[in-house]
Formats: structure tokens, C-alpha cells, sequence
């Protein structure tokens, strides 16, 4: 498979990066082929989907894609496009649905995206058209305990090992409680004029800018009574917390130390009654610390709060991004409202935190039309040959929570797709790389360049 040659774009030994993967359109089309058109990427949580004929819309990419969910209960995915002229054969963004029907020409899919039925297939098409070859591309699904995910690529790992290490992370957000999470109904959309990579690293790996960029939402959040003021919020950040980094470009990042209530005392009671059953569930560190930060490669992203988002590309300087909040199935409506209020104030496109965050974005996105501007490499060497080992217990390769590890990870791995790289010698590298990160925890890899 040949990529594009990414000579002196990403080095994770010496911590560089070229300001030209944010910029490049010929860097954005090769995005498109070798990791939107090949990574595993979220589509739907199943809570979405309740009823047969169920239907969203959504973006592999800048694919439209429509997921439904199926008679027999099961989810499928495939290309929203018909197949004579190239329309979206269903232009609403949900709904229910017992066939699709396209607005140009009349041709109709069955919810499975089987074509069903021509107009005028007798006098114009004269009975020939063989309508099982006409159907659209098909998406390989995925369901991760009600997290659905697809991918066009049907060489692509299974989903699990596509996730390594990482599920053991994920599955303090996933598979939190015993019975079940679904997603608050409705969601937020809203456009930031920013490369889809910084959006996707800075859950990933990046704790480092909240005492900055979010200073004055900090003090303007803390609930009263916690007794932390801005200096002891910096002190306590700096006391404990780490961060994971995948090979598979995933990562996360958790508090250890006391940190700021941001929710309301009906969420704090309900919380503390059902803490001792996730500890049971997940064990003390996964109950206390996670969900935290993270990034599943290459455009999901979660918090701890329940809010969880994927960045949908839209050229090289825009990402429009699609945001909900995951709750628990079982808890009291109240629970679930106040849990709603507070990602509106946090995390949603009017959020304190949030509108700090896409800023910082729009900024550098700004900066890097200039031509100085791109003609020098940026950092990621904060941490760098310095790692938390397996001191802390945790799965896989950790940091601590000031670093870029998981940054590194997720560039290293972003410049082995685009280059083309085959799963196979992904799967080589992977196993290298956590073999070398058990023996000294200072494995880089350099990228493959094109490879095949």
C-alpha cells in the first residue's frame, strides 16, 4: 500500500514535529485514504438507536454515512450515497425509517442498504439492471459494550486489538456501571476552523495547558465549599497523576490528587452512594481516578464528566465536532439533569472550558497560514526519557501526567498510517515497541516511510 512520504514530518525520538501536518492539503487527502478510510472510528452508541428502523447520519471522514439499526436488533452501516448519480439516498440527520428513498432519481434501499427498487425498471431499464450489484459500500461494525464502531478496511485488526492496553482504560468510561449507560438525547454540533489533530492529541496526552487556558473558569467553577483556591488547584496538580500511551496512537491521562467538584450536590450524593459497586466492578484505581482525559485514534474523545465527541474533518483548518453526554441508564432522572446542566456549562459549544479550548485552536490554525510559520518545528518533548513505568499499576506504557507521551504515540502512529503502513507491520511494530517499553520504557520508533 503506498502512502506518502513523510521524511522529516514527525520524529518521536528527538520530540519534533513539522507545522505542515496541520496545513498541507496534500497531507489532508492522504488522511482521508489511510486513516479515515482504514482506522476503526465511532459512529453510534446502540441507546441511540433503540427501535428497528432507527436511523443517524453520520461522517467516516468526510464519508456520510447512515447506521441503522436492523429487524433482527443487530446495527449496520453503509455509505449514503445512491449508487446512479451519487446523492445521499437519506438526507435527514435521525429518524425511523422502512426504506430509504433517493430525492433525485426515486431509487429506494431497504434499511440494510440493499436497492430495492428502480423507477421504471420495466420500460426504461427494460428489466436488465442487476440491482444486487448496485448497492452501496458496506461499513465493518464493531459493537464495544454499546459503543459502535466501523471501518472500511477489511484487513483492519479486530476491534479489541485495535484498542490494546487502551481498553483497559476505556472500560472506566464504557463499562462503568452494572446496568448500563445511554447517551442524554440530543446532541451538540458546532464548527472550529482547526486541524482535527489538536483537537485529538490534547485529549489525548495534554494536561498541561488546563492551568492555563483555564484559570478563570477554574475559579470561576469550583463548587462552593471545596476549600481548593487557584494555588492549591496548581499544587495539587502537580502532586500525582498519569498519563497512558498506546503504540495504536490511543491515550489518556488522570488525576491522583484532589481536584475541583464541577457538579452539583444531587450528582455528588448520587456518586458517592454507588462508588462502592464500581470499585467492585473496576477495582479502586479505575473507580477513583478515570475516566480522566482520552483519545481513541484517531477522533474520539472523553472526559470524566460523561461528555464524549468526535472531530469530524472538514479540510485541513476545520473540524466540525459532534458532542454528547453518556449517563447512567439506571439513575434518577435528577441525577441525569444535573449531569446534563453541567456539561452544558463546561463542555458544549457555550462551555467555560470548552470555548477555551477551541480559542487556543483557532489561534494556531491562524498562525500557521504564514509562511515563517511553518518553516520551523514544534515540541513534543516534555517527558521525553522519562516515564512512570509500572509503578503504578497500570496497564501498558505510563507517563506522568505533565508529558507528551501519549502525544508522541499519537503523532508516531498518525505518521505510520499516512505512509501506507500494511496492519501486518503495524502489528510487528506494536509488539517491538511493548516489548522494548517492559524492558526499559524508552522505546521510540522512527516512520516506516513508505512501506507496503
Amino acid at each position: 500500500m503506498a502512502g506518502i512520504n513523510v521524511s522529516g514530518l514527525v520524529d518521536t525520538e528527538r520530540g519534533f514535529i513539522n507545522p505542515s501536518i496541520y496545513h498541507d492539503q496534500a497531507i489532508y487527502a492522504a488522511e482521508q485514504e489511510f486513516v479515515f478510510a482504514r482506522c476503526w472510528l465511532f459512529l453510534a452508541h446502540e441507546t441511540m438507536l433503540p427501535k428497528a428502523g432507527d436511523f443517524i447520519q453520520t461522517y467516516m471522514g468526510e464519508d456520510p454515512v447512515l447506521v441503522v439499526r436492523q429487524r433482527d436488533g443487530s446495527i449496520k452501516a453503509f455509505l449514503n450515497q445512491c449508487r446512479h448519480r451519487g446523492m445521499r439516498i437519506c438526507r435527514a440527520d435521525l429518524g425511523n425509517s422502512k426504506a430509504f428513498t433517493c430525492t433525485y432519481h426515486g431509487w429506494t434501499y431497504s434499511t440494510a442498504g440493499d436497492l430495492i427498487s428502480v423507477p421504471h425498471e420495466d420500460d426504461a431499464y427494460f428489466n436488465e439492471i442487476d440491482k444486487s450489484q448496485w448497492r452501496p459500500a458496506a461499513v465493518r461494525i464493531a459493537n464495544y459494550k454499546g459503543f459502535v464502531f466501523g471501518t472500511w478496511d477489511a484487513h483492519a485488526p479486530e476491534f479489541t486489538d485495535y484498542l490494546g492496553d487502551m481498553a483497559w482504560y476505556f472500560d472506566a468510561f464504557v463499562d462503568r456501571w452494572a446496568g448500563g449507560a445511554e447517551v442524554i438525547e440530543g446532541a451538540h454540533r458546532w464548527l472550529i476552523d482547526c486541524n482535527w489533530k489538536f483537537a485529538a492529541e490534547q485529549f489525548a496526552s495534554d494536561s498541561y495547558h488546563a492551568e492555563i487556558s483555564h484559570a478563570s473558569a477554574y475559579l470561576a467553577y469550583v463548587a462552593p465549599g471545596d476549600g481548593l483556591t487557584q494555588d492549591q488547584l496548581v499544587a495539587n496538580r502537580k502532586k500525582g497523576g498519569y498519563q497512558f500511551a498506546a503504540p495504536q496512537g490511543h491515550g489518556t491521562g488522570f488525576r491522583t490528587s484532589p481536584q475541583p467538584k464541577r457538579v452539583g450536590p444531587v450528582v455528588q450524593d448520587w456518586e458517592a452512594s454507588v462508588l462502592p459497586e464500581i470499585v467492585d466492578r473496576l477495582g479502586e484505581p479505575r473507580a477513583l481516578y478515570m475516566p480522566g482525559h482520552a483519545t481513541i485514534f484517531p477522533s474520539l474523545a472523553y472526559l470524566s464528566n460523561g461528555t464524549f465527541r468526535v472531530f469530524h474533518p472538514r479540510g485541513p483548518a476545520q473540524i466540525e465536532v459532534w458532542a454528547w453526554g453518556l449517563v447512567q441508564k439506571d439513575a434518577p432522572e435528577k441525577v441525569k439533569d444535573e449531569r446534563r446542566v453541567e456539561i452544558l456549562r463546561t463542555f458544549s459549544p457555550g462551555g467555560l472550558f470548552e470555548q477555551d479550548d477551541g480559542e487556543n485552536w483557532n489561534e494556531i490554525q491562524k498562525v500557521l497560514r504564514g509562511w515563517q510559520a511553518r518553516q520551523r518545528p514544534l515540541s513534543i518533548q516534555m517527558g521525553l526519557g522519562h516515564w512512570a513505568g509500572d509503578a503504578a499499576g497500570f496497564p501498558g506504557r505510563t507517563a506522568y501526567v505533565f508529558a507528551e507521551e501519549a502525544a508522541r504515540s499519537f503523532y508516531q502512529r498518525w505518521s505510520e498510517h499516512i505512509a501506507g503502513t500494511s496492519w501486518e507491520r503495524l502489528a510487528e511494530l506494536d509488539a517491538a515497541y511493548a516489548e522494548a517499553s517492559g524492558a526499559n520504557g524508552q522505546a521510540v520508533r522512527q516512520p516506516e516511510g513508505q512501506s507496503s
